[in-house]
């Protein structure tokens, strides 16, 4: 079995608020964001309160205190073995993972699963398969089926790629939530994106008065939930804002009062946000499990 991340203690299963690098990266000027040089930026994201970065400088983080995460592709099986082996010796502690296109055949998810749990294994190191578009989890209804055939298999739940790709609202949000279950059960890491039935990332503004906010909340509580449920001393979660830049098409821009089209709101402020809500959520999860 991927066994959790853990952090060597016996202090009791926690959450971590790390940060994605690529929230951070490619800020506008208007962003109130961290600016300078990568050891500027590894120090304000510190100061700001996050706890470790997905993508950045291992030996930095090291030095500074701070956890660091990676990420990468994986499309043949025999990629899974490579990929633990450098990013353990990188000085990573887990990676997320692209898997494939979607286009494989049960029989060859099987095989790229099954490679990368037995890689995990073999070199005692976290890899999360991403819930993602373009890759073998972009459908709800497939990767429940996958937990059935190889429930050791664990997530990256980045679930607005299911939200709005999927428009899970539509139909009927409550069933979908229920039948993704062992979805969330599995999930070990979170990509925090939220964005409506139409737009993958949006602003939110204050997170308060919008029901899609609402959505999100419930699907980070229960991937919480499922991790407490089988954590032991000294495990924790990742959640990592992932607010990406327009230049990929996830950051919205509108034309300013001179006709310059800029982003809808500042990435870093929402991110730091998003760090909030899921504090609460991780709260509230731990209330559910004391509740029974």
């Amino acid at each position: 079995m991927i066994r959790n991340t853990r952090d060597g203690s016996r202090r009791a299963p926690y959450l971590r608020t790390d940060i994605n690098m690529g929230n951070v990266t490619t800020l506008p000027p208007s962003s109130r964001g961290p600016r300078g040089d990568e050891r500027a930026i590894h120090e304000a994201l510190l100061a700001a309160g996050f706890q470790g970065l997905q993508g950045g400088n291992p030996k930095l983080c090291r030095e500074l205190g701070l956890g660091c995460t990676g990420s990468g592709r994986i499309n043949q099986p025999h990629e899974a073995d490579n990929l633990a082996r450098e990013h353990r010796d990188a000085g990573y502690e887990g990676s997320t993972l692209h898997v494939a296109w979607g286009l494989e055949s049960d029989a060859e998810v099987d095989r790229l699963v099954e490679a990368i749990i037995a890689a995990a294994e073999r070199y005692d190191y976290p890899l999360y398969i991403e819930t993602h578009r373009a890759t073998i989890t972009q459908d709800i209804y497939r990767t429940v089926q996958l937990c059935q055939r190889l429930p050791e298999v664990r997530f990256n739940g980045d679930f607005s790629h299911w939200y709005t790709g999927l428009e899970m609202v539509y139909g009927g949000i409550d069933q979908k939530l229920a039948f993704a279950q062992p979805v969330f059960d599995r999930v070990r890491f979170l990509h925090g994106r939220i964005g409506t039935p139409g737009c993958i990332q949006v602003d939110i503004g204050d997170g308060t008065n919008r029901p899609y906010v609402d959505h999100f909340r419930e699907m980070w509580t229960r991937s919480f939930l499922g991790f407490l449920r089988s954590a032991q001393p000294g495990d924790f979660i990742c959640f990592n804002p992932e607010l990406l830049p327009p230049s990929i098409y996830y950051a919205r821009v509108f034309p300013n009062a001179q006709g310059e089209l800029v982003e809808e709101g500042d990435r870093y402020q929402q991110a730091l946000l998003y760090a909030q809500l899921a504090r609460d959520c991780f709260a509230e999860a731990q209330r559910r499990l004391a509740a029974g």
